[in-house]
């Protein structure tokens, strides 16, 4: 097989640009493969001939996090998901991650994709998924929109799942500015069983902290929003900043994860991972911050990432 043949693991490769930033797209999934700015990596990506580690820059739709066991009702049916996380005995982050989407229009700083969600195992739902990526001198700016085009009501939940990046070598060498006055506790299959205030606790980054020393994989509420109404999370080091922004009406959650159960010399060494979330883990079965899209319904909201230095 010529080079020219070739077939990524991710799929098609669709590049926008502006300025001296550059993005790729991809076609499985739909997510963000890579985003430099010159030679400075924005997000810790992936190169093109493997696929999507760890979620990496993934869209989670219709819910992001996990699902109990698969198992939850709706309108009064039960449903059964794949279980994508079996050593947990999870459904894990929605059911397109891996999904072969399409290009719907593209300029030379803006491309939107598309994917039409169908029924199947555990979910009834025909759902029209698009996510519209604009580069301007302010950076990123992703808006998912998610439109229900059949004739039953669906739940519906959105994540995304993109590692942030100064460049640094480890993410013992960063520190992290997080608005959030509370955080959800977990057991030991990362299901939520509480809200806690981060008064007091190691997590509260409120003022901007060194991560070093801090195990996170842990999601955040009670996000204090700016006077734009977004709030905003970053990471920084050496006079560089990476940020991401997101409408705080919309995304009153966030999953933040330094990356240590990845293998190997990985582990704690592939940016941080700062999710922005419609609502947290297992929203299926608790209705907790769910969205009900009705037929004919649309969702959409918007989320981004700025940089310094």
């Amino acid at each position: 097989m010529t080079d020219t043949q070739r077939i990524s693991p991710s799929g098609e490769q669709w590049e926008i640009g502006h300025g001296d930033q550059r993005l790729t797209v991809v076609s499985v999934g739909g997510g963000i493969r890579s985003y430099v700015a010159g030679t400075r990596p924005v997000l810790h990506g992936y190169p093109d001939d493997a696929r999507a580690d760890a979620g990496r820059g993934q869209l989670l739709m219709p819910w992001p996090n996990r699902i109990a066991d698969g198992k939850y009702t709706f309108n009064g049916k039960a449903q059964q998901l794949p279980l994508t996380e079996p050593a947990r005995r999870n459904a894990s982050h929605g059911l397109v991650r891996w999904e072969q989407w399409s290009l719907v229009e593209r300029s030379e700083s803006a491309a939107t994709v598309g994917f039409r969600l169908m029924p199947g195992p555990g979910w009834d739902g025909i759902v029209d998924l698009t996510v519209r990526y604009v580069l301007d001198d302010g950076g990123l700016t992703v808006t998912p929109s998610a439109t229900n085009v059949g004739t039953v009501a669906v739940p519906f939940g959105f994540g995304a799942h993109p590692y942030l990046t100064v460049g640094e070598g480890a993410v013992d060498e960063l520190s992290l500015s997080l608005p959030a006055r509370s955080y959800c506790t977990v057991d030991d299959r990362l299901l939520p069983t509480g809200v806690e205030p981060v008064d007091g606790a190691d997590v509260d980054f409120r003022t901007p902290q060194p991560i070093a020393g801090t195990l996170l994989d842990t999601a955040f509420t009670d996000l204090t929003a700016d006077d734009d109404g977004r709030w905003r999370i970053s990471i920084s080091s050496e006079g560089r900043s990476t940020t991401l922004w997101a409408e705080a009406d919309s995304f009153p959650y966030t999953q933040l994860f330094t990356g240590d159960s990845l293998p190997g010399d990985r582990a704690r060494h592939t940016g941080v991972a700062v999710e922005p979330m419609t609502c947290p883990a297992n929203a299926f079965v608790t209705g907790e911050a769910l969205v009900v899209l009705e037929p004919g319904d649309t969702w959409s909201a918007s989320w981004g990432i700025s940089y310094d230095g």
